[in-house]
This record gives C-alpha cells, structure tokens and sequence, in this order.
C-alpha cells in the first residue's frame, strides 16, 4: 500500500509542479491573454457541455475529433498492418518497396497538404453518400477527406515500421521448423509470425495513434472544418481566448494519455512473458 501511494505520488508531482509554477507565472504577468490562470482554465472543464464561442461545446468537439482520429487511424492500421507483415516475412516484397517507402517516411504529414487540397478539395463523406440536408448531412460533412488522410499518413508509417520489425525478427529456425513438420503458410502466419512479432505491432500501434493525435490539429485547421477541438483551438486564438486553447490543448494531450494507458495495460496483460525473457 505504501508502495503504490508512493508511485501514485510520483506521477503527480510533475504535473502539480507544472500548475505551480504556471499559476505563479500568470499571477506575475497578469495578461490573460498571454497566460491566463489556472481556475481560468478549470473553469472551463467544470463546464465541458457549455457553448464556447458558438462552436458547440468542448465534449461535443472533442467528440468528433476522436471519431476523426479513429477513422484515420483505422485506414492506416487496415493498410500498414498487412503491407508490413508481407514487407517483414518476404525478402521480395520488402525489396520491392522498400525504397518507396524509405522516401516517403521522411515526408512530414503537413508537407502534404497542398497536394491533398488539390485532389481532394474540401470532399466529405456526405458528398460520397449523396447526402445534402438534415442530420446525417450535418454528421458526415465534418469528415472531411482531407482531414483523414492527414492522419491516416501520421498513424501509417510508426505502424507499418514496428510491423516490419516484430515479424522480420521471428528466428528463422521457428519458421523453418515449422514448414519441416508440414505447417501451412496460413498456419506460420497465424501461430507463429503473429504472436512472436505481437509485441512490436502493438507498440506500433500506440506510436501511431499518438502521432495520430499529433497531426489533428493541423488536419482540423484545414480549409472546410467547422468542428473539432482543433477548429477551437485556431478559433479562439484569433478572438484572444487563451484560455479555450490551453484548455483545448489539454483535452488532446488527457485524451491522448487516457488512450496510452489503456494500450500499456493491454500489453502488460497480454506479454507478461516479455519481461520475464528480459
């Protein structure tokens, strides 16, 4: 008990420190513009289903910002995650496009922009669907194409390299014992490259969609947004609302936290093994 006190004391010393050393900043500056205090900002989460400067409320935007998120995040996953096991178990496969993708990794997500705008304008799902008034209309025209493919870059890659690395890494002497004693390839994929290799696609997981996090503020300031925690931010810096962005800030990297746990608890339930081989 005293242990855990300890640690839980710990994790919250940095952040207690942080508000410190901000609300005595603040009070020294006294501009709240350029840094407003703490109950400032806390007053806005005592709030969060309060309308902020007509954009809906910080739940409602940070709402579709996560479903923003999930969308990118889920395309890239549905394309790094087979690219990467072939790249990783397949000599050909990964000197075929290796090189490509050796240069397009370096490409900042937002170096894109440009030419995504210019495919893809500010097309949303709603145009896709045909959809042109009510609800449904309002709902699928905040996903915007442009928005996910800016993610969808931003999770791909952390992915895809972490895959490339688990399943290059299984001993070969698995795999070739393996088809010695009549394993199927279906069968080496499935009981042998994927759990040995689970570990690193899954820390590629959690990188990706941190990094996902990372590109949805530049993705939601995009011409043709009009929602999200993203917008917020960019909206009410212009109206000299610090206080909306810090506390927007803030919900992203909470958001972001809360996410990163739930992945670090599922590998430290799913590979306990790991430590052990350490």
């Amino acid at each position: 008990m005293k242990s855990f006190s300890y640690r839980i004391l710990l994790r919250a010393a940095a952040p207690l420190l942080v508000l410190v050393i901000w609300q005595y900043a603040a009070l020294k500056l006294e501009n709240e513009v350029v840094l407003p205090t703490v109950p400032q900002v806390w007053r806005l989460f005592m709030h969060p289903n309060e309308d902020i400067l007509r954009l809906g409320s910080m739940m409602q935007n940070l709402g579709m910002s996560t479903m923003r998120v999930l969308c990118g995040y889920f395309a890239g996953l549905a394309l790094a995650l087979p690219l990467g096991i072939l790249m990783g178990h397949y000599r050909g496969v990964n000197r075929f496009m290796g090189a490509l993708v050796e240069m397009l990794r370096p490409m900042p997500p937002l170096a894109w922009i440009p030419l995504i705008l210019a495919w893809f304008g500010v097309a949303s799902f709603a145009t896709v669907l045909g959809i042109e008034e009510g609800e449904w209309y309002v709902f699928f025209n905040n996903i915007k194409f442009s928005m996910l493919i800016i993610i969808f870059i931003g999770a791909f890659f952390p992915i895809l390299l972490n895959t490339i690395h688990g399943v290059s890494s299984v001993r070969t002497t698995l795999v070739d014992s393996a088809r010695v004693l009549g394993a199927s390839e279906r069968d080496i994929f499935m009981k042998i490259l994927l759990p040995a290799a689970a570990p690193s696609i899954v820390t590629g997981m959690r990188l990706g969609l941190g990094v996902a996090w990372m590109c949805l503020v530049a993705a939601e300031m995009m011409p043709g947004s009009i929602s999200g925690i993203g917008y917020v931010i960019t909206h009410a810096y212009t109206v000299a609302r610090t206080d909306i962005v810090i506390a927007g800030m803030i919900s992203i990297g909470a958001m972001g936290l809360a996410i990163d746990a739930a992945f670090r608890r599922f590998e430290e339930k799913c590979f306990a093994w790991q430590r052990l081989s350490r």
